[in-house]
């Protein structure tokens, strides 16, 4: 069933059943009133054919002429009087006698001075009337065939009203759901446009202040990651194709060149030692890309813990140096970098142990001594780890570009790289809430400046 069928189902059944609720209600009201407006009726006319009996103005004779007269044509009231012995002094009429008054009956009359009551499909009122210094008890019954018609007609006519409003309400829900879902029903046109090679189009933002304009905005966040997540994927693909394809290609070239014909040992090892160098080279760019792809995954897929920023620091130098023998590195801490909590930070050990490595060793690498020194020292609640070398400096043209993936300026042709070591350094501090600066002046070196938040 359709959202637009069901809600014209639940408001027509919501509406009918307000709706069904009220015509009880004035039918209730109605019986009600009808029945205490007759209950009145016989009790004025008990009243005046009592007022008649005993002023002598009309005789009996006369007044059951009269009742019988009238009750062919209407339902007339019947009216009996009993003495204060409970005999009966008059009555309409002795034949038709609608109330059988017992003496049980005419005792509860008397001592509660009124009573209305149902005999059969007739009402009763019976009443204690004083007249000369003696009570009487009058009683006084007939049947409602008017009030009892313009009551039935009343109860049709709200049964075909209920009826007619039930089918109106329907299709009146009917219609406003449509008018309610009409944008719904644009926005699924639009999304099935939505393909994967046409993720840039976002839906019509709408009124921010309704649930669809909600429903828009939050569709239009996940394109936006998702296109994110498919150009960081397409990237990729297509980076690490076009980076692999310069070693494997050396590598194919070496051996392909040593198994032309026979050679050496010393040639044969030669051409491995240079096919290895290809290999180091191929694994060394796998790792830094499947480390870029790691780090530029869902932050909240990563997990996360407290770390020592100092341990990650001496933990980077070590590596580093162990496969560089000839690097240097100096870590220097503030004087107030002996208390924990201000070098520690909520975030993930390898991964910030993998971008200090790589600044350290892009220090390393384009300083002359193949020096870096790191400066570890706390500002507020933020860590600050300065990367320091004493290189040639960066040309100012390549700085705006040193974070882009596979960049690597003018003056990098004579050291070996990938270009990834500071986009992923870059992008696991950004990870972590940091940020990462650069400072350069040719021929004195560079600084990396790295900035965390800490606990």
């Amino acid at each position: 069933m359709k959202i637009r069928t069901r809600i014209a189902l639940v408001s027509t059944l919501a509406t009918t059943a307000i709706f069904a609720g009220v015509v009880v209600l004035v039918m209730v009201f109605s019986s009600s009133n009808r029945e205490s407006e007759f209950f009145r009726t016989l009790y004025d006319e008990a009243v005046t054919k009592a007022n008649l009996f005993f002023s002598g103005t009309v005789d009996a004779a006369t007044m059951h002429e009269i009742y019988l007269n009238n009750r062919e044509t209407i339902d007339e009231v019947e009216v009996a009087i009993y003495d204060g012995s409970g005999t009966l002094i008059y009555h309409d009429d002795h034949e038709i006698d609608l109330v059988k008054e017992t003496p049980e009956m005419l005792r509860e009359i008397r001592a509660g001075g009124l009573l209305e009551f149902y005999e059969g499909p007739y009402q009763v009122v019976g009443l204690v009337y004083d007249h000369a210094g003696e009570s009487y008890i009058v009683t006084a019954a007939a049947y409602d065939g008017y009030g009892l018609s313009k009551l039935a007609a009343l109860r049709t006519f709200l049964l075909s009203v209920f009826i007619m409003a039930l089918l109106l309400l329907y299709i009146a829900g009917n219609w406003i759901a449509g008018k309610a879902l009409s944008p719904v029903k644009g926005i699924v046109d639009q999304v099935e446009d939505i393909t994967g090679s046409r993720l840039g189009r976002r839906l019509p933002a709408g009124n921010p202040a309704d649930e669809l304009g909600e429903l828009s905005a939050a569709f239009n966040g996940m394109l936006d990651r998702l296109e994110r997540s498919f150009e960081a994927q397409s990237r990729f693909l297509s980076n690490i194709s076009h980076e692999l394809r310069t070693p494997l290609s050396a590598l194919r070239a070496e051996l392909e060149i040593a198994m032309l014909k026979e050679r050496t040992p010393e040639e044969y090892r030669e051409y491995i030692g240079r096919a290895s160098e290809d290999a180091a080279t191929i694994e060394s760019l796998s790792a830094g890309l499947l480390d870029l792809a790691r780090a530029g995954s869902d932050s909240s897929r990563i997990s996360m813990k407290e770390v020592r920023i100092d341990e990650a620091l001496l933990d980077a130098r070590a590596v580093v140096i162990r496969a560089n023998p000839g690097y240097e590195a100096d870590i220097i801490f503030g004087p107030d970098e002996d208390d924990e909590r201000t070098v520690t930070v909520r975030g993930n050990s390898y991964l910030l142990y993998t971008a200090f490595a790589n600044l350290i060793g892009n220090n390393c690498k384009y300083s002359p001594d193949h020096t870096s020194t790191v400066t570890l020292s706390h500002y507020g609640d933020r860590l600050q780890i300065r990367f320091s070398d004493t290189g040639t400096g960066i040309p100012s043209g390549d700085l705006d570009r040193i974070f882009e993936p596979f960049y690597r300026g003018a003056d990098s042709a004579a050291v070996k790289g990938h270009g990834i070591g500071l986009t992923l350094a870059k992008t696991i501090i950004e990870l972590h809430g940091g940020t990462i600066e650069v400072s350069s002046q040719q021929g004195e070196g560079t600084v990396f400046i790295v900035s965390i938040p800490h606990i």
